[in-house]
Formats: structure tokens, sequence, C-alpha cells
């Protein structure tokens, strides 16, 4: 039986007798599951909240504008291939973090260069294109769809605020993907999306990517069927018991739905507290901004050298090496504590962060950066032979260039 739209969205809590094996108990809970938004947004209303500011050059420090765009240039150059559509050595999650970085740069400086490599490539042309199959191009990776989500989300952000056409069908293609993997959320642990549509696994990022999206997509379509969606992850997260003792997310849960102790990388601290900005953005209540701050600070305490994030894979001596996905996570820890000052908008808060975010720029620049202005995988101190440079170390200092621009000072 096909049910429509409607009638899924009443649908938002049902009750399970949850298996022992899951939750250690034979207990029934309300279990309440993700609604659908709806699809057709190509006349949307305005928008309630943009979540990021976009006066260019408005306080910016432009040594860091520039400092972003030589390795934007870098990057482009060495990197990009318009006849695949992607960077070479880079993936599908982190290209979109890529675009989303060179739309954040490119609305703070007022250029446009970069845009004729967001429109050609694969993930924008299929963000463009209304009869896309997205089960098929995100291929069972929840998590990659998160990311994609919020690339669709700033394309149709960049489109909106160039006064360009467009724009709502980038939007409407982050609606579908969002509907996508919601349905990926059953009662098993009580809640919350799996890792992929193999359903072995649920984890931290995956679920704060469909919070921050859910939030997201509220403030640019005012549809309240996503403000429940973030509200109901966020209080999933919360009891989930990710957060561990130090205030810092590990990766994800064991098959008993408990803590698997796995590593706490930095962009599982931050992209919830970018998710926690919404709400409070939304709703007013500062109680949001509390439990963001938890990871936050937790992070700069503890996951630090040389007042430089340092993930447990960096290694100027390289005695390890992050991958081809680690490499990436501290310019998405910059990035996102970005988001959460634009949408907290408050001065004793920016001043709590700005320092940290001007010192995470000075390590791009002084240690992460060659003479060619790639960026490699270690910033908090100078290279020993280490450090591993690629599209995705780079993009990762550029993001952390972006953020220190407009919070960094100067």
């Amino acid at each position: 039986m096909r049910l429509s739209l409607a009638t899924t969205a009443l649908l938002i809590l049902r009750t399970f007798a949850l298996p022992s094996e899951n939750r250690g108990s034979e207990q029934t809970e309300r279990v309440a599951y993700p609604q659908s938004g709806a699809l057709d947004v190509f006349n949307p209303p305005p928008k309630l909240f943009h979540l990021w500011d976009y006066t260019a050059n408005d306080g910016q420090c432009v040594r860091d504008l520039e400092r972003a765009h030589a390795v934007a240039e870098r990057m482009q150059s060495h990197y990009w291939n318009s006849s695949t559509g992607y960077y070479n050595t880079g993936n599908l999650w982190g290209d979109a973090n890529t675009y989303e970085t060179l739309l954040n740069l490119m609305l703070a400086s007022g250029s446009s260069e970069y845009t004729e490599t967001m429109l050609t490539s694969l993930t924008m042309k299929a963000g463009a294109d209304p009869g896309t199959d997205w089960v098929q191009f995100i291929a069972g990776s929840n998590d990659d769809a998160g990311w994609i989500i919020l690339a669709l989300i700033k394309m149709s952000d960049y489109l909106d605020a160039r006064g360009e056409e467009g724009g709502a069908q980038f939007l409407n293609s982050a609606i579908k993907v969002c509907n996508i993997i919601g349905r990926e959320w059953d009662d098993t642990c009580g809640g919350g999306l799996w890792w992929s549509t193999a359903h072995t696994y649920k984890n931290a990022i995956t679920n704060e990517l469909f919070f921050m999206a859910s939030g997201t997509l509220y403030l640019r379509t005012g549809q309240e069927v996503f403000l429940e969606n973030a509200k109901l992850t966020w209080t999933w997260l919360l009891n989930s018991g990710m957060r561990n003792a130090e205030g810092l997310w590990n990766d994800g849960l064991t098959d008993t739905c408990e803590n698997n102790g796995q590593e706490t990388w930095s962009y599982n601290q931050v992209v919830v507290a970018s998710g926690l900005s919404l709400l409070y953005a939304i709703t007013g209540d500062e109680s949001y901004l509390t439990e963001a701050e938890i990871s936050l600070d937790a992070t700069i305490s503890l996951k630090t050298e040389n007042g430089i994030l340092r993930e447990s894979c960096d290694d100027v001596a390289g005695s390890t090496v992050c991958d081809n996905n680690q490499v990436i996570f501290k310019g998405i820890w910059t990035k996102h504590v970005q988001f959460y000052l634009d949408n907290v908008k408050d001065d004793a808060r920016t001043a709590k962060y700005s320092a940290f975010l001007g010192a995470q720029s000075s390590g791009v620049f002084h240690y992460g950066t060659n003479g060619s202005n790639d960026v490699g995988t270690c910033w908090y101190a100078p290279d020993e032979g280490g450090s591993t440079f690629g599209v995705l170390s780079t993009s990762s200092g550029m993001a952390a260039h972006v953020a220190s621009a407009k919070y960094g000072g100067c």
C-alpha cells in the first residue's frame, strides 16, 4: 500500500516493543519518526532566516581572504578535473564540503570566479536537474547525503544572494535528499538514522547532519515538519549516550546501543553545535547554546596542541597518517564554528572563539602550507615530513582561512 505524503506526515509516533539486545530491556517505548517535507518549493515563501550573513567584505579580514583565495586557486588549478566533474584524489562527501567552502569564500569576498566549477560539478548538475535519481546518486551513504544536502542549500543561497535564477531547484533537491535519508530512521537504539542503507551502524555524524539539515530547511521553507525533525533528532542525540564524560562525542554506538568509545573526531563536536545554534536562532532558548559549547570547549581543551587543532592521526613526524576522510575534519570544525557564530549573533560568544579561529588560520599558513599553496594535514607545528598534501587537506585549510576572515580578528 502506498501512503500519501499527508498520511505519512501523520505517522509521527509509533509504538514498538524494542528487542532486548537493542536496549537491554523488553519495555515498550514510544519511538518518534521524522516526517517528510513537501517537495514542491519552486515558488517558495520568503526565507525566514539566512544561515549566513552575505554582506561581502563587511568587517572581513582581507589578509585571510587573500590567503583563502590563494589556496583556492591552487586547488582549482591542480586538483579540479572538469572532464569528470570531481576533484582528483577527492571523494563525494569531501567534494561537497569543498563546494560549500568555495561558495562561502565567494560570498564573503564578493567574487564569482569559482561559479563555473560549482555548476559543472556532478553534484551540482544533479542538484539542478529535477529528474535526478537521488537514491542512485547517494548509493546508500546516508552520511554522504547529509553533506550533499548542505552543499545544495548553500548553492541555493548563493544564487539567491546574487539575484540569479535556479536557487529554488537546488533547495528542492536538498529536500528530496533529506526525505530519502529520513526514511532510514527506525526504532533500533530508540531511534536515529542508520549510517548507510546496510543498517549496520548508527553513528553521531549522520544524525548530526540530519539535525542540521532539518533546521536549515525549516529556516528556508517555514515548513514545521523540518523543525519537528530537528528537535526530534536532537532529543535522540542527547539521550543516545554518544557524548562522553569529557563532553566529546564518540563516533557511534555498538550493536547493543552503547557508546562505542571510538575516536572523538573534531567534526563530530561541531556539526551538532551548528545544529543547536539553529534551534537557538529559531526559539531563542539559550539552553541550546549551553549544550553546544560543551563540545566546542572540550575540543579546544582536549584536541589541540600549541593552541591548534590536532586529530589523533596528525603527526608532523609521520608516525601516524590521517586517511582521505580524516584530512578534512579540522576545516569542518572551523567552518561550523563560523556558522555557529553566524546564527548566535552574540558579541561575547564571538569574542570567546575569535582568537582560537585566528590561531587555526595562522597555523595553516605558517605550518601547514607549502610553497605551492597546498595545505597539509598538520597545522600544529612545522612539518617534519609527516604532513600529507591533497585536495581535501587543502580544502580544509581554505575553510580555516574563511572562518578566520570573518571571526578571527586580523
